[in-house]
């Protein structure tokens, strides 16, 4: 596909809407969710995506979830790290990255989010950047204290060097977002300025390869300006 966006985000909304439908605990629907995250990395990998986001885990959601669907999606994200066939990243060249404060994370789950970036570091073809106890507000906060830290003179601050102190210094060029909702929720604001923005009504474990096609090609009729 010509033209395609070298850098898709995504925020994974509708897991819980979309467990109620099938008359399932809510947190259930996470489990169909991480398949559908499997199904779509190996697909933008053959499209030639460059890097791909994934909105996972909010600050937000770790003080509005309950507990218990909290302790079953840090369990679930243990063994999703764990088990992925590292024969098949490595032959793809998939890079994982973390984005957020993993500090907040269970110690197993954080080690394990730690074990899979170590062991993905020198791949190149794709980044998968996964937000976990991400809060986008909470990124710039910390960018700031460490450019007030490193002793930056003011007149040195720009935005490149604010980009240096955050988790992520890419631009989406395309912001997905399933389950009907039509706002980013603190996902990436520093970043997303520019990004072509989609949102989808069905859930994110109905969201299929066609989806993501059909969200490629409406990016691909847009015309960009950046402020033009």
């Amino acid at each position: 596909m010509e033209n395609n966006p070298s850098h898709i985000a995504i925020i994974l909304d509708g897991n819980r809407r979309f467990a109620k439908r099938l008359m399932l605990e809510p947190w259930k629907g996470h489990e169909y969710g991480r398949k559908k995250v499997e199904d779509i990395i190996r697909y933008a990998s053959s499209l030639k995506i460059k890097q791909l986001t994934f909105y996972a885990l909010s600050q937000e959601n770790m003080k509005s979830r309950p507990r218990n669907e909290l302790e079953y999606l840090f369990r679930l994200f243990k063994e999703v790290f764990s088990t992925m066939d590292r024969k098949e990243i490595k032959k793809k060249s998939i890079k994982f990255r973390f984005l957020g404060d993993l500090n907040l994370l269970p110690l197993e789950l954080k080690k394990e989010c730690l074990k899979l970036e170590k062991e993905t570091k020198h791949n190149s073809k794709l980044i998968v950047n996964i937000a976990m106890a991400y809060g986008g507000r909470q990124e710039i906060i910390l960018a700031i204290k460490k450019i007030i830290k490193n002793k930056i003179p003011e007149n040195r601050v720009t935005e490149k060097i604010i980009e240096k102190y955050l988790y992520l210094s890419s631009k989406p060029d395309l912001i997905i977002r399933t389950g009907g909702e039509k706002r980013l929720s603190n996902f990436l604001p520093f970043q997303s300025t520019y990004s072509e923005l989609i949102f989808i009504d069905k859930m994110w474990p109905e969201f299929t390869k066609e989806d993501l096609i059909h969200c490629i090609q409406e990016f691909q009729s847009r015309k960009r300006r950046f402020g033009k």
